[in-house]
């Protein structure tokens, strides 16, 4: 062989290696920028779903009435969701539901709300109840006066006591819950000897609010929302025995007041309603306390003569409005008495309560279980 061929036949070897270099270079690159690709559209897809899965609108205080017809199919329910606005995409709603096993929605309506996460919107339809974690709770206990409402609404939130109290006492506010409620606030509240209108009428119960800070007119108006609620359930009752919204809120308060275990308040009721129908004055020291405006351990017999329109021993028949706000055993027992033909009662020193149909009955009772 002689030089020219060696020659040319490493020139051919360097050329290839050449080839090779870029060849390996190409797919250097090429498997660099799909790897890249795919990371790229691996992120995208991760924080889309992820965005997917979030409130349409976390600051939302709107809820959206959703209709699930019997037999609907989750593509059939995720996107009636979406067109409604209570999820952002329907197909990830789909596929997150079968992944998590969450099939067996319930037919319905529902009121949903754009700030519910996707696991809040499963629940609900799964349960047939509408889930969402609250920001904030606030407890109102049963028997409690408007002023003492005011007390926990001012340790539980930033507003006053008296912030709370010149908002459910002005006329604007008022005027408001009789044109939203008008069923349950009705004219009744107008008579003139009555201390606050709407005393009995802010429900006890606990109250849950989406928003950290919810403003002071939603906490009242809810708890007039709540009460209009309950009481819808007994306004048949409440005609066809013709007694008022504000006279059935004002008896259960007595034995809201009154009663101090929930199994005497229907034989409580049937002491104030024999004693309604025998034209006696009801005699409850609850009432003579409010009069009185003041809290004490024992109601003194120069307290009994106090003039005021709320005190029961020198007034017949109920007091212009509650001296409370009741609960629902209240309120049960108001429109359901027992049926007995006790006209008196007294309580121990344990809180038991013992019933006579005679007032020579009564004052064996007062002698044996008052020392």
């Amino acid at each position: 062989m002689d030089s020219q061929s060696s020659e040319k036949q490493m020139k051919k070897l360097e050329q290839r290696k050449s080839e090779q270099k870029t060849v390996k270079k190409i797919v250097l690159i090429a498997t660099a920028a799909i790897v890249a690709l795919i990371l790229i559209i691996g992120i995208s897809g991760y924080f889309y779903v992820k965005g997917a899965l979030k409130p349409v609108d976390k600051d939302s205080k709107t809820s959206v009435k959703v209709e699930v017809p019997i037999g609907s199919s989750v593509d059939s329910i995720a996107a009636t969701l979406e067109d409604k606005g209570i999820i952002k995409n329907a197909k990830i709603f789909k596929y997150y539901t079968k992944f998590n096993n969450g099939a067996g929605f319930q037919a319905g309506t529902y009121d949903l709300s754009p700030a519910m996460t996707i696991d809040e919107v499963i629940k609900s339809l799964k349960t047939g109840k509408v889930y969402r974690t609250p920001e904030f709770t606030l407890t109102i206990p049963e028997g409690l006066t408007i002023d003492q409402i005011a007390e926990r609404v001012a340790k539980q939130t930033k507003f006053s006591k008296d912030e709370f109290m010149d908002l459910v006492t002005s006329k604007a506010f008022i005027k408001k819950m009789k044109a939203q409620f008008p069923e349950t606030v009705t004219k009744d509240i107008d008579n003139k000897d009555i201390r606050y209108k709407l005393e009995g009428y802010l429900y006890p119960s606990t109250y849950s609010f989406y928003e950290k800070s919810p403003s002071l007119e939603t906490i009242a108006t809810d708890m007039v929302k709540q009460t209009n609620t309950v009481v819808e359930q007994y306004q048949a009752t409440l005609k066809q025995q013709k007694m008022s919204v504000h006279e059935f809120l004002t008896f259960a308060s007595l034995l809201e007041r009154e009663a101090t275990a929930s199994t005497d308040r229907e034989t409580i009721a049937s002491v104030f309603y024999n004693r309604i129908d025998k034209d006696m004055p009801l005699q409850t020291d609850p009432t003579v306390l409010y009069a009185l405006g003041k809290h004490k351990n024992r109601v003194l017999y120069s307290d009994l003569k106090v003039k005021n329109p709320y005190n029961t021993y020198t007034n017949k028949g109920l007091p212009p409005g509650p001296i409370a706000n009741a609960g629902i055993e209240s309120l049960k027992a108001a429109i359901d008495p027992a049926q007995t033909e006790y006209l008196y009662f007294v309580a121990d020193k344990d809180g038991n309560n013992h019933f006579a149909k005679t007032y020579a009955e009564h004052q064996k009772n007062v002698a044996k279980y008052i020392k």
